[in-house]
């Protein structure tokens, strides 16, 4: 079956399909770029963690505190019997952390083992969950304080863009190419539902000739 939209499928997005989604594009795009920059560079598929607390997390699919019913306990079910008028008991969850794991890339220089490339695939709780949000900033402005390029995908119509300095045309989707010699200007590529997602570059070092990641195809064809 082929998708009917010619870029990005925007029922990809419903919070049972986009944690799948995620990860497999992930590998896709990583199984697209190695035979382009190997044997210099190798691309490995990193995990990182959010601990979360409960609120906003069913956004991305995970259900939210809620009443559930339970066999009673011999202790709840005799406190119940007693006559306490005006006082209603039953059981509840209480709120906890949850950890949420989602993927990204790095592309490594095989000789040095040092960090080139980041690619960021972002997901409901990295733009969207208010601590994932602010987590990922964080670690969005170690990248881009340090000598590494940036790559960040953003294939989610919900949820504030992530911040750039100035205003941009308003577009569904957006991916930004940011080269490490070049900060703090980067390529914004901006793009709605109704057109294919562009092929980008991905840097590497300065003086290297950047790949084309053709990822409307690679999207495609996990499709």
């Amino acid at each position: 079956m082929h998708s009917p939209f010619p870029g990005m499928d925007p029922y990809l997005e419903h919070p049972s399909l986009w944690p799948d989604v995620h990860n497999r594009l992930v590998a896709a795009i990583a199984d697209e770029l190695v035979p382009k920059i190997a044997p210099r560079y190798y691309v490995g598929i990193e995990r990182r963690a959010y601990s979360l607390t409960p609120e906003g997390l069913n956004l991305i699919g995970i259900p939210d505190v809620g009443i559930v019913p339970t066999k009673e306990s011999p202790l709840t079910s005799s406190l119940t019997k007693l006559p306490l008028a005006g006082v209603d008991v039953m059981e509840v969850e209480l709120p906890m952390r949850d950890e949420v794991g989602e993927n990204y890339l790095e592309v490594h220089e095989v000789e040095t083992g040092k960090l080139i490339t980041v690619i960021e695939l972002l997901s409901p709780v990295n733009k969207i969950h208010l601590e994932g949000r602010e987590d990922y900033k964080e670690k969005r402005l170690d990248i881009l304080s340090s000598r590494t390029n940036l790559v960040e995908i953003d294939l989610l119509r919900s949820g504030e863009p992530m911040p750039i300095i100035g205003k941009a045309k308003k577009s569904d989707y957006r991916i930004i190419v940011s080269r490490s010699w070049r900060r703090a200007r980067g390529q914004l590529y901006a793009f709605n539902v109704r057109h294919p997602i562009p092929t980008v570059p991905i840097p590497l070092r300065r003086e290297e000739t950047e790949v084309a990641l053709d990822l409307n195809a690679t999207l495609h064809a996990l499709y």
